[in-house]
């Protein structure tokens, strides 16, 4: 079956999936005071997270546009699956179902496209794509792929912990007193995806109790882990994925455990030092 996985660029693939042909990423742009930047290969991350950190106004992100989705269609697979981030927070949903639709106008229904609003962003992209692939490789009929994906994103937890908190103070979401007197503190807030909404749930003083707290509430919510596939994204820590892998271990049981890095969009949004995990 030939099929293709398409993600937005806040799908934060590994080494392995940019060198599979099966797989392939429209990207957003970002935006750094007056400086813009294409979120795909060549984003550096530690040039970007340097701009961040000294501009004084929160970094944007611009979805792709439905020309760049219906660009992406126009390849030699049959079946096609597109994987964006979460509709509450992007326009990149919206934008790949108009590039469909401009596809189907131009050629029919000569594809099956189907695109999934992740309700998650980052790892939690990237774990939707490698269940979709997996079943591609099964050579599952694509509407039975279709199901399953879609029930796979309902049932699957998105959590996270911030690298800092200054996105938030300048987009407004909270004070500079009180990102600072957080920072003072080194209170760190837990975070989840609820049904593509980011909440708050916890909180914890340093950056491994927090990371702990993350992974054991994550885990405590899901009865039974043995089969679900764990992806730990990362912004620009390396050790401290390796750290929250060694805590799942302990946690709970696994089929697999894979470590990925953030693109553009997650590193805006996670900060320098922020975890995401997704399983």
């Amino acid at each position: 079956m030939k099929y293709k996985i398409i993600g937005d660029s806040c799908f934060d693939w590994t080494e392995k999936e940019k060198a599979d042909p099966h797989f392939a990423v429209v990207p957003l742009t970002l935006q750094v005071g007056e400086e813009h930047f294409v979120d795909d290969d060549t984003f550096d991350q530690k040039s970007f997270l340097q701009k961040v950190k000294e501009c004084p106004t929160a970094p944007k992100t611009a979805c792709p546009s439905p020309e760049l989705f219906r660009s992406a269609y126009e390849c030699d697979a049959d079946n096609i699956f597109v994987i964006t981030l979460t509709s509450k927070l992007s326009g990149s949903y919206n934008s790949a179902v108009v590039g469909k639709q401009i596809f189907e106008e131009e050629h029919g229904h000569i594809k099956n496209i189907h695109v999934v609003d992740s309700k998650s962003a980052s790892c939690g992209e990237l774990n939707i794509g490698l269940f979709i692939r997996d079943l591609c490789e099964q050579e599952v009929c694509f509407e039975e792929i279709v199901r399953r994906a879609e029930a796979y994103r309902d049932e699957m937890e998105t959590w996270f912990v911030l690298g800092t908190l200054d996105h938030l103070w300048k987009n407004g979401r909270i004070t500079r007193f009180s990102a600072r007197a957080l920072s003072v503190l080194n209170i760190r807030p837990v975070m989840c995806a609820d049904d593509g909404e980011i909440i708050k749930i916890s909180q914890d003083r340093g950056v491994e109790r927090a990371l702990r707290k993350m992974v054991n509430l994550a885990v405590a919510k899901v009865r039974d882990t043995a089969g679900r596939r764990l992806v730990i994204s990362h912004v620009n820590c390396p050790e401290r994925a390796d750290l929250v892998r060694e805590f799942a271990k302990k946690a709970a049981e696994f089929g697999e455990i894979i470590i990925t890095e953030t693109q553009g969009v997650a590193t805006i949004y996670a900060a320098d030092g922020g975890i995401i995990i997704a399983f």
